[in-house]
């Protein structure tokens, strides 16, 4: 086998370019969205070996690796990573990014990143439907000492794998626990991450949650306040759960105000996953029997408004009520 002299190998990214990385595909994230951060990330994949490395061969160096402020900074990037494919819905491949990211998160020492990962993960293995799974993935979390936000976010996740087993009492119960932790405040010892898990965010999973239950004189004005407040990109998830909450209640005229919002604006969203579920939405009331016309005409402009792969995949997309 012919290598390459030293001195035309590439220089390994250091820390802090890792981590310069990271943040660019962040502002990304939260901006533009996971549709334009995930070439971002493909880019960063192939200016960096480790992120295309078996997880095994990386356990394999060890737990004390040469360099471990590197290590961190490459399971924080692969930890983001996994997250865009996620949003972009890449599922595979999000889920082959959480686990390098998991194994070096914990090669590095990082329990902060290693938990933000497995409640990425949780959340990947609800979406897919195996809420089985996700209520594991959720449970490595806990420990007897469990910051507060971490422990607000382990809720979420608990209450929305546990309303699509067909839970009942159990989803609220996890989701009233999430709120009195979050009042909780920030303690010292949440990581970075943790200033997303915000009142808006709390109160779109709060909504999300009883829309899973079908409580939608609860679900609807909560996914509205979510919807409605200022945030990351990621957040017009809401805006699709409450255009699902409300053509599902029969709420026809404000479904159909919410689409004529909704239709000029949905070739700038870049979170497949949101696209997907609009799309689905929008074909369900297609189809549905009792859709009055003129909102199935908007329906049908709606579809016709989405970017050609979310309309195609819209009906056929994993759905994880």
């Amino acid at each position: 086998m012919v290598t390459a002299p030293p001195s035309l190998l590439p220089t390994p990214l250091s820390a802090a370019d890792l981590a310069r990385t990271t943040a660019h595909l962040l502002a990304l994230d939260a901006g533009p969205g996971a549709v334009t951060a995930v070439r971002a990330a493909r880019e960063a994949v192939r200016d960096v070996p480790e992120l295309t490395a078996d997880p095994a061969h990386l356990r394999a160096r060890g737990i004390h690796p040469a360099d471990p402020d590197r290590t961190a900074a490459l399971a924080e990037l692969c930890e983001v990573i996994g997250w865009i494919l996620f949003d972009a819905g890449l599922h595979r491949q999000a889920a082959r990014a959480n686990a390098r990211a998991l194994v070096l998160a914990q090669l590095a020492g990082d329990r902060a990143t290693a938990r933000l990962v497995l409640l990425n993960h949780s959340m990947l293995q609800t979406h897919t439907g195996h809420a089985r799974a996700a209520l594991e993935s959720a449970a490595r979390v806990v420990t007897p000492r469990t910051p507060h936000r971490v422990g607000t976010l382990v809720l979420i996740r608990r209450a929305h794998a546990t309303a699509l087993l067909g839970g009942h009492a159990e989803p609220l119960d996890l989701m009233a626990r999430a709120r009195v932790r979050f009042e909780d405040g920030i303690s010292r010892h949440d990581p970075g991450w943790a200033w997303w898990i915000d009142e808006a965010e709390l109160t779109g999973h709060r909504g999300w949650v009883h829309s899973r239950l079908r409580q939608w004189d609860r679900a609807i004005p909560l996914l509205h306040a979510a919807a409605t407040a200022p945030g990351p990109a990621y957040r017009h998830l809401f805006t699709a759960e409450l255009l699902s909450a409300l053509a599902r209640a029969g709420a026809w005229t404000e479904t159909a105000g919410l689409i004529a919002d909704i239709a000029p604006r949905v070739a700038g969203i870049g979170s497949v996953r949101t696209l997907e579920t609009l799309g689905r939405t929008a074909a369900g009331l297609r189809r549905h029997a009792r859709t009055p016309a003129p909102l199935r005409d908007a329906a049908v402009h709606l579809l016709e408004s989405l970017p050609a792969p979310a309309a195609r995949t819209a009906a056929s997309a994993p759905h994880d009520r």
